[in-house]
């Protein structure tokens, strides 16, 4: 027996920018051709308009694959916002932040992206948190 999907043409395109989170493999049609991203990094912004520029951005400060063990879809009248957590492995460190993203989408895919990133935190500064920090929810 197969089930169809219930899922928004917005929240399969949001399910695929989360699997681009966690493989680093851009699916076609996930950005538009002149997409236009914003990134805001705790004491940095970075712009890039286009696919390639904006996925060369996440190239750069992303460039392992990683996982999303968390995340939080809700529509916007132009498209969406993605609440993520992310975790992932380079230089033998273990790696983790969170983003909220806004994206708003056209026929083409998403056109425009605005992240806004906590930062990187190595394992060292995990363990920190987690030392001092009780958190209410995971």
């Amino acid at each position: 027996m197969s089930t169809a999907s219930t899922a928004t043409p917005v929240e399969e395109l949001a399910g695929a920018f989360v699997t681009y989170l966690e493989t680093g493999r851009a699916a076609p049609g996930l950005l538009a051709p002149e997409v236009f991203l914003d990134l805001t990094l705790p004491r940095w912004r970075v712009q890039a308009r286009g696919r390639e520029a904006a996925l060369g951005v996440r190239r750069h400060s992303h460039p392992q694959p990683g996982r999303v063990p968390r995340s939080r879809f809700d529509p916007t009248a132009t498209g969406f916002v993605l609440e993520v957590e992310e975790t992932w492995a380079d230089g033998g460190e273990q790696w983790y932040c969170r983003e909220l993203v806004r994206a708003d989408v056209g026929p083409d895919g998403i056109t425009e992206l605005a992240v806004y990133c906590t930062g990187d935190w190595d394992t060292a500064r995990v363990t920190e948190h987690a030392a001092q920090v009780r958190l209410l929810r995971p």
